[in-house]
């Protein structure tokens, strides 16, 4: 029987467990897809303890995951021009990517060029259209100059790549160690913590356009501080400040349809544009401990399960 990751209440990364399952059966529109690597996102942990159980409501047991890629193994009738051996990458809105075997609607997939590897694959659903939407929310401009916090981690690190390609000058947010992979791409790294409105100001002398918050913790206000206009800051991380200042929450679904994001990104990576870092790949019966360095929120780039 195939494996997937479930939980059968709302708690800590010691509720997750990984379980036998039935097959699954593809219906009208779907195709069942065998995973080979999917992704873990800071969004699934909040869901998981229950902080958002009234915008995210559970039946239990639950499964996990949005991310995924995989070969296709059955087609249900209407599969949309699938076959099975097709490569493809997608995403599950039915909180089941974390699985050796997953059902997909055939409109939530796109085909996997060869050059991509199933670790960035797997992993690239979230971070690509939340990424995406976030970079489109702002609008940066060539000659402007557009901050992102936790610009080494899953988004940021995509984000600072995305808003490169407008020809905006990029100032990314990160710890030290992450200093020399944003200057490869193109980059100004500044350290957060104490001070890091006067380094930005150090760094961006005609000011700051526009402002990609993917950490909270007060990057809204000192966006704000900086004199970034609320129409040109997005957040993905502090909903409270967002509503509270009026700034944009753009990402995800504000990208457009997801398997087209999927698509584009895809063809980026393949041409070598666009990079995405994988920080660590677990097991799937090690997803309490992929859990656990995620939660960290210190990881540069993307954690994903192997099936």
């Amino acid at each position: 029987m195939p494996k997937a990751v479930r939980y059968n209440e709302f708690g800590g990364i010691d509720v997750l467990r990984v379980d036998e399952v039935e097959r699954p059966a593809p219906a009208d529109g779907q195709v069942l897809v065998r995973v080979k690597a999917a992704g873990i996102n800071p969004s699934e942990a909040v869901i998981r303890t229950g902080a958002l159980a009234e915008m995210f409501p559970s039946t239990f047991p639950s499964g996990q995951g949005s991310d995924l890629a995989g070969v296709i193994e059955e087609v249900g009738a209407g599969g949309g021009g699938f076959r099975p051996g097709d490569e493809v990458i997608g995403f599950s809105n039915k909180r089941a990517s974390q699985a050796e075997l997953v059902l997909v609607e055939e409109g939530d997939l796109t085909l996997k060029p060869e050059k991509v590897s199933w670790e960035v694959a797997g992993g690239l659903y979230v971070i690509g259209v939340t990424a995406w939407g976030a970079v489109q929310a702002v609008q940066p401009k060539e000659g402007e100059t557009v901050v992102v916090s936790g610009a080494a981690g899953g988004v940021g690190s995509l984000a600072v790549q995305l808003a490169r390609r407008t020809g905006a000058t990029v100032v990314g947010l990160a710890s030290e160690s992450n200093h020399e992979w944003l200057k490869s791409h193109g980059v100004i790294p500044v350290a957060y913590g104490d001070g890091v409105a006067d380094r930005i100001r150090a760094v961006a002398p005609r000011g700051v356009a526009a402002f990609i918050d993917t950490y909270g913790h007060g990057y809204v206000e000192l966006a704000l501080a900086l004199g970034v206009a609320t129409d040109r800051i997005d957040t993905i991380a502090d909903f409270a400040a967002a509503a509270k200042y009026g700034v944009k929450t753009d990402g995800g679904t504000a990208a457009g349809p997801g398997a087209k994001v999927l698509a584009e990104l895809a063809g980026l990576i393949a041409d070598g544009h666009v990079e995405v870092p994988i920080a660590n790949v677990y097991p799937l019966e090690q997803v309490r401990d992929a859990y656990t360095e995620l939660e960290r929120r210190h990881t540069h780039g993307k954690i994903v399960l192997r099936p």
